[in-house]
Order: C-alpha cells, then structure tokens, then sequence
C-alpha cells in the first residue's frame, strides 16, 4: 500500500471515529429529550388529576344546586297558579 492511500485510510478512520462519537452524543441527548417530554406529560397529568380531585367537592356542591333549582322549577310550573296563569 503507498503512503497516499494510507494516509488517506487514516484519515478516513480519524473522521468514521469522530463521526461515532458524534453519533452517540446525538443519541443520548434524543434519549434525553424523550425522557424529558414523557416527565412533562406525567406532571400535566399529575396536577390535573390533582385539580379535580380538589376541585370535585366543589363540583358536588354545584351540580346538587343545579338539581335542586331545577326541582324547584318543576313544582312551579306543575302548581295550581300556573294553572290559573295559563287560564288568564
């Protein structure tokens, strides 16, 4: 083999060599980044998870007053003087 195409080899395998190791850097911080975005997503998930079972109570509370106005309603419009309005 001549000295040209040696030094050349070389060259080659200097920059296949930086190229891996590149390479591996890209690969790690992919791996990184993936992990990074999955946290994310558990914490979004974890804190709305938790502002609902906070908030559920409360929701109890609003849906029960719902039903009960909505009970009221009712017996108005089924009482004897809607009757007498619905007459005038």
């Amino acid at each position: 083999m001549d000295r040209e195409a040696k030094q050349l080899l070389q060259a080659t395998l200097a920059l296949a060599e930086e190229n891996n190791k590149l390479l591996h850097k890209i690969r790690g911080v992919q791996k990184r980044e993936t992990l990074w975005q999955v946290l994310k997503i558990v914490v979004v998930i974890a804190i709305t998870l938790g502002a609902f079972y906070y908030i559920d109570p409360y929701l109890n509370k609003l849906v029960d007053m719902y039903n009960s106005v909505s009970g009221v309603q009712e017996k108005i419009n089924s009482s004897p003087l809607q009757d007498l309005l619905k007459k005038l």
